[in-house]
């Protein structure tokens, strides 16, 4: 059995990659410092598998540790090191992904993203533990209009947010580019993921107000707010909104796994890999799908632009399906269907 650390693994993401993980029969230990999650959220997860008839309680291990706490975070990796004798690898969720809050705040992004994931470096290399895959982000390239955005294409965040993940990028490059050791490193360059997973116990549970479009919709279905603020109605796009490439959480975590899987078979490799579906849906489409599939009302009005907003960003995914054979399976309707489901069953999250 591989024991895998999951930094985050109580965030949206992080926990249906380690229900994800726990499912294909890895040990999981989490690392999360909770300031933006719940650890309920890994209770769901043990209370869906045992609901399979998988009774994994020892295989989920939970840690509860800042990142820029590196004192405690060596004692976490020596108590499993010396516990369990090995440390397969690490996947990187942990820190702050609020592009508004980043643009008012960027020193806490900067610390809490950047130096936070520093001392998980170093900590990693005195254990040994050469495997990373690293949560990246789409909002690390240039502006791109109406195109699709390939891992060749030019990098050059607007915000703060984007400047701390390539930072992260580029220091991996660099630890990779002059390490003797064998590290396999991936840096998954999330688009948009939204959606839950199917059973409805675990999904997207945003601390205060949401930033990111999905919830919002959510909640104004809920009508937990009165109407939905679309930011811009005037971009270069068939209907005026922005165009965005949304995943379903589930294909992401699916994702996760099928790229450390291909790390672990290699002896030396950086990879740099776009996770999207490669079709692109504005903001209008979307609210426009999610009441047709949910038979709801999302009331909107338009509203000015927000600083550090792009117009369109869209994966090119052909690397990841020509060379990887990760090709998302589930739709937009189905993103739609099984997010508000987590909301109708979950009305206060966690």
């Amino acid at each position: 059995m591989k024991n895998i650390i999951v930094t985050g693994g109580a965030g949206f993401i992080g926990s249906h990659t380690c229900l994800a993980l726990l499912e294909r029969g890895y040990r999981v230990f989490v690392i999360d410092s909770f300031i933006n999650s719940s650890p309920l959220a890994l209770e769901k997860v043990l209370e869906i598998l045992k609901n399979k008839n998988k009774n994994v309680k020892d295989e989920l291990i939970i840690f509860k540790c800042d990142l820029k706490d590196k004192s405690l975070l060596k004692n976490i990796f020596s108590e499993i090191k010396t516990k369990y004798k090995t440390i397969d690898g690490v996947i990187h969720f942990a820190g702050l992904k609020s592009v508004a809050e980043s643009i008012s705040f960027p020193l806490i992004y900067w610390k809490a993203n950047v130096f936070g994931t520093i001392n998980l470096i170093e900590i990693m290399q005195k254990y040994k533990c050469n495997t990373l895959v690293f949560s990246s982000s789409a909002t690390i390239y240039a502006n791109s209009e109406n195109r699709s955005l390939s891992e060749n294409d030019q990098l050059m965040p607007s915000n703060p947010y984007g400047n701390t993940k390539l930072s992260i990028e580029v220091l991996l490059n660099d630890i990779f580019n002059s390490s003797k050791m064998n590290l396999k490193f991936a840096s998954l360059r999330y688009f948009n993921p939204i959606g839950a997973h199917i059973s409805g116990l675990i999904g997207e549970n945003p601390k205060g107000k949401p930033n990111n479009i999905f919830p919002l919709i959510i909640n104004t279905a809920m009508g937990t707010q009165k109407k939905l603020e679309i930011y811009g109605n005037d971009w270069p796009t068939k209907d005026g909104t922005p165009i965005r490439d949304y995943i379903h959480v589930m294909d992401l975590a699916d994702a996760h796994i099928k790229v450390l899987e291909n790390l672990f078979k290699n002896e030396s490799i950086f990879l740099e890999l776009n996770i999207g579906t490669g079709r692109g849906t504005s903001v209008l489409e979307l609210i426009k799908i999610f009441e047709k599939v949910n038979c709801v009302k999302v009331p909107y009005i338009f509203v000015n632009r927000r600083p550090g907003d792009n117009c369109s960003i869209v994966a090119d995914n052909s690397l990841l399906i020509s060379k990887f054979n990760i090709v998302p399976k589930l739709k937009i309707e189905d993103m739609c269907r099984d997010g508000w489901n987590w909301k109708k069953l979950n009305p206060n999250g966690y």
